[in-house]
């Protein structure tokens, strides 16, 4: 394979594949200016799979592509998967996402796990920022497209197993390029329902299925953070630092019905806290999407942390709080969602948020009480929480205002939820 002929063939047909996949974070930036930094040939020699690592708008990325003769290209090979016609040799060649040719998959998976075997292999589905491949409903695949050294998800997954936190898909394999984390194969949680599922088909009917399920869901969550106290250790929390930081997006955010001075006061009372609990390394992005409840219990998935914050920020300790005010705030967008577009607040859907939200909480709280990774005084830990659901709130109304306008009216209603609490407290 002559690899200096692909490179330029490459960055004349890589940018408008890239502006068509999910997991390039820069569309809207218009068509990138690629840079070909490396290509490796994995699966010689035809079909081919390679690994092409480029330099873009947004940092490095990887793919994993396959080759094969033009005449050869499987009928059903989806539009979005194809990156063009190149010339490998003295071929013509269809160039495209490996993971859309079953064959390819299969031998990747021989390439990084050789002592795994499977006849099958499919996409798991949609996913915003990585790619994952399952294979027999046994093992599956995750294709990290950013590169990362280390990965924070791999960093976690391989720390939590090592101090027998049983909660997370069991690691099998971990693809490495020298310091580089490339993809994690994990067991593979078959017959799953995420917890965003569960909670909308709840909230839709205003009922109390989910009640038992967000305590036991608290209890895990506690777990997972004992857990990881446990692996990485702990530090003196920091509330002046955290003030500061959440006060920052505060300024930033741009709305009219965003009262600036009342969240800044608020933003105050955390300030000059005596007692902060701890700082513990975090999930960092806690939703009910994270989650899967399986037969046997609650699952917590995708450790890589919020992907738009910088690697080494997400590796940084915070307070455990701020997973629980991303996990409030999640019920929240629940309760909003399974309202039909348009309605007005529905009562029903406010009180079935409460519920979830106290079971949670309690369960939470029960579990680390005492543990010393929060405040010991139950106000303290009231004012954090404050804290990390409106710096939570203040990002997402940045968030939609930038990627779903018609949401925007949801975290909206989360700032004013946090300082009418303030104010009465």
């Amino acid at each position: 394979m002559n690899s200096a002929a692909l490179a330029d063939e490459l960055r004349v047909s890589l940018p408008a594949h890239l502006s068509g996949q999910r997991w390039y974070g820069a569309k809207h930036r218009g068509t990138p200016d690629v840079v070909i930094i490396s290509i490796d040939e994995l699966v010689p020699p035809w079909p081919a799979v390679i690994r092409v690592v480029i330099g873009c708008d947004d940092g490095p990325y990887q793919l994993v592509l396959g080759l094969r003769p033009s005449a050869e290209t499987p009928s059903a090979m989806p539009a979005a998967a194809v990156v063009g016609t190149v010339t490998a040799g003295d071929d013509e060649a269809l160039c495209f996402d490996a993971f859309a040719d079953e064959e390819l998959a299969l031998s990747l998976l021989r390439h990084i796990a050789p002592t795994e075997t499977a006849a099958r292999a499919r996409p798991m589905g949609a996913e915003q920022s990585n790619t994952s491949i399952v294979y027999d409903e046994r093992v599956v695949l995750k294709i990290f497209r950013r590169v990362a050294s280390p990965n924070p998800e791999i960093e976690m997954i391989e720390a939590l197993a090592g101090v027998g936190f049983d909660r997370i898909a069991a690691p099998v394999a971990v693809w490495r390029d020298g310091d580089d984390d490339l993809a994690l194969l994990q067991q593979f949680l078959a017959g799953g329902a995420d917890g965003w599922t569960m909670a909308l088909a709840s909230a839709r009917r205003a009922d109390d299925a989910m009640n038992a399920e967000a305590a036991a869901l608290g209890e895990t969550t506690a777990a997972l953070h004992a857990a990881l106290a446990d692996a990485f250790g702990t530090a003196a929390g920091t509330a002046a630092a955290w003030a500061d930081a959440a006060a920052v997006r505060v300024h930033a955010v741009d709305h009219p019905a965003i009262d600036h001075g009342a969240a800044l006061a608020a933003l105050d009372a955390a300030r000059h806290l005596d007692d902060a609990g701890a700082a513990i390394r975090i999930h960092g992005d806690y939703h009910l999407g994270q989650v899967l409840r399986t037969a046997t219990g609650w699952y917590v998935l995708d450790f890589e942390g919020e992907p738009t914050r910088p690697v080494d920020e997400r590796r940084q300790g915070s307070s455990p709080l701020r997973d629980v005010a991303g996990m409030l705030r999640s019920f929240a967008y629940a309760a909003a969602a399974a309202r039909p577009a348009g309605a007005p607040d529905d009562a029903r859907a406010v009180e079935w948020e409460r519920r979830n939200r106290d079971a949670f909480l309690a369960a939470y709280l029960g579990r680390l009480g005492g543990s010393g990774l929060l405040p010991t005084q139950p106000e303290a830990v009231r004012t954090l929480l404050d804290l990390f659901e409106l710096d939570k709130a203040v990002y997402e109304v940045g968030y939609e205002q930038g990627n779903r306008p018609d949401w925007v009216h949801i975290p909206v209603a989360g700032v004013h939820a946090v300082l009418a609490r303030r104010s009465a407290s």
